[in-house]
């Protein structure tokens, strides 16, 4: 359905035009009429679908339509997300939405200092964007009211759930004193997240559910390569060389490993970008800005940060690790594919993590495609970690390799 057919103020049409947004996508198809209606929504949909914007343009549409100036007589909506980069995602989305209407829109998160935060809050804003640390630091400061809340969001309900913020969001709900609209937004679901919904919602809330069956998104092909442990830096240098200048983001187990990957690179001449939980928030904005703007498009990050990197043109994501749990394969392999773009993914697979590879591909109902690699392929990638030549050529390069030794084995024979 295009946008142009809601009941939504003119201001919001025009920025949904500006951003080239004419229809929508199945899950902001569904929750928009929902969420205008004032019904609790259980929102399940592949990561890269538009799922902010599917609650976001109804509340910036609902608090427009019921001001008639800038001015805020308080926070009328709480978005409440796990991670800083995820703040800051939404933050943006919320404020293109809001260009040119009365709606004020502002961020929170630790990791910085407060006192402009804080100056913000004062000056009024409407909705607050929030990771559950900093909100209540300043609700017990007294900065942040919370008299006003009309909507609650929960957005990456798995991961809330996940990092044990089930009694903040509680504490929270508790905290609203004004019949308020719950809506969760997740990309998986499993019986504990469903029991925290329901826990939090109203009985009849609408639960939406996008492709069941296919809970990643059709436009990221998958890829599997069986390769040591040990062997896997050499592997990603080939990789990254093979594709000169395209975005890539490569994701590993832990921040130790992060490090470790980023300076394998570097010893081998490929820049990379690092980010992950134990850097400071100046830090990792400075990276993401960075990555987008195509300054450096190598991005090394860990699963904390997999949630708030959200850049509609990341051509690949390599599992460089596989990730100790299978949902968060959903949530990484979702970077890239986003909206209508292609994208691929390719995951490293040492011996040792194969039970991990099943279990992603019972999660997923489906056998990722093996890239098969002979002894010959892998002993030359292991023996030229600095060679130029693409994938696609590999195979001729080792032919001729092969040739010559022959060529050679011959001329002696000759002698």
């Amino acid at each position: 359905m295009k946008f142009d057919k809601y009941p939504i103020e003119g201001a919001i049409k025009k920025n949904l035009t500006t951003l080239g947004f004419i229809r929508t996508t199945d899950i902001q198809f569904k929750a928009i009429p929902s969420i205008m209606a004032g019904e609790d929504v259980l929102a399940i949909a592949q990561t890269g679908t538009g799922k902010t914007a599917a609650f976001a343009i109804p509340i910036v549409n609902k608090i427009h339509s019921n001001k008639t100036s800038k001015r805020s007589l308080g926070i009328q909506c709480i978005v409440l997300v796990p991670t800083h980069e995820l703040a800051m995602q939404i933050e943006e989305v919320f404020k293109v939405l809001a260009a040119h209407t009365f709606v004020k829109v502002h961020a929170i998160y630790g990791g910085v200092e407060q006192d402009a935060q804080i100056q913000n809050l004062k000056d009024g804003i409407d909705v607050l964007i929030a990771t559950p640390g900093r909100m209540f630091d300043l609700i017990h400061q007294g900065h942040i009211k919370l008299n006003r809340v009309d909507t609650f969001v929960l957005d990456e309900a798995d991961l809330m759930l996940d990092l044990g913020f089930i009694k903040d969001i509680q504490a929270i709900k508790f905290k609203l004193i004004r019949k308020h609209q719950t809506l969760f937004f997740s990309a998986t679901i499993n019986k504990e997240i469903k029991n925290l919904a329901y826990s939090q919602v109203k009985h009849n809330a609408i639960r939406i559910q996008i492709s069941p069956e296919n809970i990643v998104s059709k436009n990221v092909s998958h890829y599997v390569l069986f390769v040591k442990m040990d062997d896997k830096r050499f592997f990603l240098q080939r990789f990254i060389t093979d594709h000169p200048e395209r975005r890539i983001i490569v994701f590993v187990r832990t921040r130790v490993r992060a490090e470790r990957v980023a300076k394998a690179m570097g010893r081998v001449a490929i820049d990379t970008l690092c980010i992950h939980g134990q850097k400071d928030q100046a830090e990792r904005s400075e990276t993401l800005s960075r990555f987008k703007s195509g300054a450096c498009p190598i991005l090394i990050a860990t699963d904390l940060t997999a949630r708030g990197i959200d850049i509609p043109d990341v051509n690949y994501v390599i599992n460089y690790d596989l990730p100790e749990q299978a949902e968060n394969y959903v949530h990484r392999v979702g970077r890239t594919g986003r909206g209508t773009k292609k994208g691929e993914a390719l995951s490293f697979c040492s011996p040792e993590e194969k039970p991990r590879l099943e279990e992603i591909q019972q999660f997923l109902d489906r056998e990722i495609e093996v890239v098969k690699l002979g002894k010959k392929d892998y002993a030359f990638t292991l023996e030229h970690p600095k060679a130029e030549n693409t994938l696609e050529a590999l195979r001729a390069e080792i032919e001729d390799w092969e040739a010559m030794k022959q060529k050679k084995k011959r001329k002696t024979k000759k002698k």
